[in-house]
């Protein structure tokens, strides 16, 4: 079974960072394409990040280019969310996923998810 536990998130205030983690089992990490999303009270889920496991290529929605960062550790089996100069509009619950069809960014294309991690910036 794949598993997906995420942990990190909390209140900060405006500009400060955070650092998610998501700890993976049950995938062949040599062909997992892992992604962060998230999603706040009314709105549609959203790409964040996303990373190739076996190519080690990433990609960033514009929204937080410049200033969140994926990254891996396949000796650990966990994928790492680097939130630097955060925004009130970052506040949402954010989820660890991984990609079961397709070589898009879409929600659709992600079939394992974990329980979410709330985020939290205050003015």
């Amino acid at each position: 079974q794949v598993q997906l536990v995420e942990s990190g998130g909390g209140l900060v205030q405006t500009g400060g960072s955070l650092r998610l983690s998501c700890a993976a089992s049950g995938i062949t990490f040599s062909s997992a394409t892992m992604g962060w999303f998230r999603q706040g009270p009314g709105k549609e889920r959203e790409f964040v990040a996303g990373i190739n496991w076996s190519g080690g290529t990433t990609y960033n929605a514009d929204s937080v280019k410049g200033r969140f960062t994926i990254s891996r550790d396949n000796a650990k089996n966990t994928v790492y969310l680097q939130m630097n100069s955060l925004k009130p509009e970052d506040t949402d619950v954010y989820y660890c996923a991984r990609r079961t069809r397709g070589s898009r960014w879409r929600t659709q294309d992600f079939g394992s998810w974990g329980q979410g991690t709330q985020v939290t910036v205050s003015a």
